[in-house]
């Protein structure tokens, strides 16, 4: 009848989210380029060799992520314990048989290509703690009590003990900050909150007094304190990191013209340091957009996880904006002085395949949420159309 109108539903992808995550892999590919392209060190005088490796990581993690999207929210569900016990597998394979880079023993070589156990633990501790609320508590109105935090803090302890013994104190950052995110949405009480926040602060007082840190760990921290302190041993990296930051001025020195990244004084900067490329060379413009669109990526998440209709959906997607949020935090911050040098890469950007595949799994169980929540919330999201001009005629 004219006049008359009926909602039709219309779910689909996050496309603010999606469009944010495509921008940061094109900057970030360019950045790569930019940073390794001058380095025969890096390339063997090849220009394009870390390129094409970042565009095939990056193309191996958007099937990942498609993978992720389409598969029925059930079946995410019932692997997940297989995700997880992977993980573990993997931590202990790194610590049985992994190779050591800067000091940290993280790595597996898999037919000539180098594994990060410890990127795929992020999700898997996200996803386990997720699905151990949602078993317990699906669909009830109670919060989570003492046995469902404690069932938390072991699913993501196992994992972090093994990450202490690599040792990988940036990833047991990310870590940390990723379950106290979880177990806030999840509802745990608030004197758990405060009983982890000062157990952490009195696990680090431990480790620091009982020298448990490794000597170049130990040199990270005192150069983010006094990056003169030794200038051209640990607070190199600080060092040349602010310098090439600041060259960059407002609108940078232009893409591949950096004068630091040209002469290749920043260290690891196709990777740990990628965020100082943008700043030298795009500047603060640059660099503000590429921090405003993982700022789009984390309001995204924290977006699908407010818009969630199940508690393994609302708890992982909060889990996963905490990860990328002070896993972003984290780079930027030791790039720019303020944060001690832990090694962790910037997401979506830096170059590496471990965490662009878990990153974008990350990425594709988000949109799968938000296919799931969207589809069941149809007046939410839904369009007008008049009888007599329905879709297809």
């Amino acid at each position: 009848m004219t006049g008359r109108t009926r909602m039709l539903r219309t779910p689909g992808i996050d496309r603010v989210l999606m469009l944010a995550v495509i921008g940061l892999l094109v900057l970030g590919t360019l950045l790569v380029w930019s940073a390794t392209s001058h380095r025969n060190d890096l390339t063997g005088g090849d220009p394009t060799a870390y390129l094409r490796r970042q565009l095939v990581n990056v193309c191996i993690g958007l099937v990942l992520m498609v993978v992720v999207m389409a598969t029925d929210h059930r079946w995410v569900r019932i692997v997940a314990p297989l995700v997880y016990l992977a993980s573990i597998a993997g931590l202990v394979l790194v610590l049985t048989m992994g190779t050591t880079i800067n000091g940290s023993r993280s790595w597996i070589d898999v037919g000539g290509i180098s594994v990060q156990p410890s990127e795929f633990a992020k999700l898997a501790v996200v996803i386990g703690m997720a699905l151990l609320v949602a078993e317990r508590h699906e669909g009830r109105r109670t919060g989570i009590g003492a046995v469902d935090v404690i069932g938390m803090l072991l699913i993501a302890g196992i994992p972090a003990s093994l990450i202490i013994l690599q040792p990988d104190l940036g990833t047991l950052l990310v870590l940390g900050a990723t379950v106290f995110g979880a177990l806030a949405v999840a509802g745990a009480p608030r004197r758990w909150l405060a009983l982890l926040l000062a157990g952490g602060l009195v696990g680090a007082g431990v480790v620091l007094a009982g020298h448990l840190l490794k000597p170049y760990q130990i040199d990270r921290f005192l150069a983010f304190t006094n990056p003169n302190l030794d200038p051209r041993g640990a607070g190199y990296n600080t060092e040349q990191a602010r310098i090439a930051v600041g060259n960059g001025g407002v609108f940078g020195q232009g893409l591949f013209h950096g004068s630091q990244t040209r002469a290749g004084f920043v260290p690891e900067q196709h990777t740990d340091f990628i965020f100082t490329v943008a700043g030298e060379e795009l500047g603060l413009v640059g660099a503000g957009v590429l921090i405003a669109l993982l700022a789009l990526v984390i309001w995204r998440a924290l977006a699908i996880s407010a818009l969630s209709t199940d508690v393994f959906g609302r708890v992982a997607a909060a889990g996963i904006a905490c990860w990328f949020g002070f896993q972003a935090f984290q780079n930027i911050g030791m790039c720019l002085g303020i944060m001690p040098v832990t090694g962790v890469p910037l997401p979506f950007v830096s170059y590496g395949g471990s965490s662009m595949f878990a990153g974008l799994l990350a990425i594709g169980l988000l949109q799968n949420i938000h296919l799931r929540a969207t589809a069941s919330l149809p007046t939410r999201y839904a369009r007008p159309v008049r009888e007599g001009h329905l879709v297809g005629r």
